[in-house]
């Protein structure tokens, strides 16, 4: 158990419970976070694009990278009917039209339109990408789960995993071959109910893996 002194210093909490704050902190810590802007067709045609902010990659070879939709929303359900979907990198240019495909409009109603994006067509998969952003990775679906509880129980939200099949990297921001993240100016979701943040080189620093 904490001390008195440790305690009174600490806002502790219990998430069952709540946490008795002004916002949750939850995505504040875990932060920043990558953007999932993820492209995604239905079996009817319908384009949908939407940005998620419990987005990584998981896996190097093969590639792969996953999304968490926390209620059944339209990429879910794309990604259910076809299988596949476009990672496109948010960069700081992008962060406003990014903004705007979050909006809350009905299934079928198109996000790139939107936002006032293009689409450009893939390689691999019948999924259109953002052509304004310079990097796009297509995905296949490898696994759609449906997240539970500690006691077992489902809740509303389920992660889609995807294999990453084919890569788009505008070759401006490749020097020497090695990406540029510190000059891609991407766009990172920091907590709150509106923060971000951008990767800049001056918050670069480099450490060596101990051998």
């Amino acid at each position: 158990m904490p001390d008195d002194q440790t305690a009174a210093a600490t806002h502790y909490y219990e998430p069952a419970n709540g946490h008795g704050l002004p916002h949750d902190p939850f995505n504040a810590i875990i932060g920043p976070r990558p953007i999932g802007w993820i492209s995604s067709k239905g079996r009817d045609g319908s384009v949908n694009l939407a940005p998620y902010s419990f987005f990584n990659a998981f896996n190097y070879i093969p590639p792969i990278l996953g999304f968490s939709s926390t209620s059944a929303k339209d990429s879910l359900r794309n990604c259910q009917e076809t299988g596949a979907f476009v990672w496109n990198l948010t960069t700081r240019p992008l962060a406003e039209a990014m903004n705007q495909s979050c909006a809350a409009v009905p299934y079928g109603n198109d996000e790139f339109e939107l936002a006032g994006l293009t689409k450009a067509s893939s390689r691999l998969i019948d999924v259109p990408r953002v052509a304004e952003s310079p990097v796009n990775f297509e995905c296949r679906v490898t696994e759609i789960v449906n997240l539970k509880t500690q006691t077992g129980a489902m809740t509303p939200a389920f992660l889609v995993l995807g294999e990453v099949v084919a890569v788009h990297i505008d070759k401006r921001l490749l020097t020497d071959g090695i990406f540029n993240t510190f000059g891609a100016e991407i766009v990172l979701r920091a907590g709150g109910p509106s923060a971000y943040a951008a990767i800049r080189p001056d918050s670069r620093f480099d450490m060596n893996r101990p051998r």
